[in-house]
């Protein structure tokens, strides 16, 4: 049995203005099942949705493109753009971890428990997995206390 898929819905907006104009992107929401049900939420959404700029807006034109929507918004002097894009969602490297799987009972109370042939012995400090900073960058880099790179 297979799952039904996730889409991510992002959209691309023209912020700034003259050199400093710009496109960002961002994933604005996750739906889960058929990829109609992600288009019809789109594009509602990109129906709805009022740029930054211009601060004038003339004309507003929504397209429909392939994977999504394009809005045109033209102001007094340049046109901005907003693409909404609905794409499948494939890996999350901030998604929730799977849970664990579950552990064999404890043994009942008066009763030893069973040794381990293939116990691995505890693993030193340099086993451990380097600590992390927000940005994932270690805390202590690895060539720090190697004394074959003085």
């Amino acid at each position: 049995m297979s799952t039904a898929p996730t889409w991510g819905l992002v959209v691309e907006t023209t912020l700034g203005t003259g050199e400093r104009k710009h496109t960002e992107a961002q994933v604005v929401a996750h739906v889960t099942g058929p990829r109609e049900e992600a288009l019809a939420e789109l594009e509602r959404r990109a129906r709805s949705y009022s740029p930054t700029h211009p601060l004038s807006p003339r004309r507003r034109r929504l397209l429909r493109v392939g994977d999504g929507f394009l809005l045109v918004v033209d102001g007094a002097w340049q046109s901005f753009v907003t693409r909404f894009t609905v794409a499948e969602l494939l890996t999350d490297s901030a998604a929730p971890q799977a849970p664990e799987p579950a552990r064999a009972p404890a043994p009942e109370a008066g009763t030893a428990p069973e040794p381990v042939a293939d116990a691995a012995p505890p693993a030193g400090p340099a086993a451990r997995e380097p600590e992390l900073d927000a940005d994932g960058v270690p805390v202590r880099p690895a060539w720090l206390g190697r004394r074959d790179l003085s």
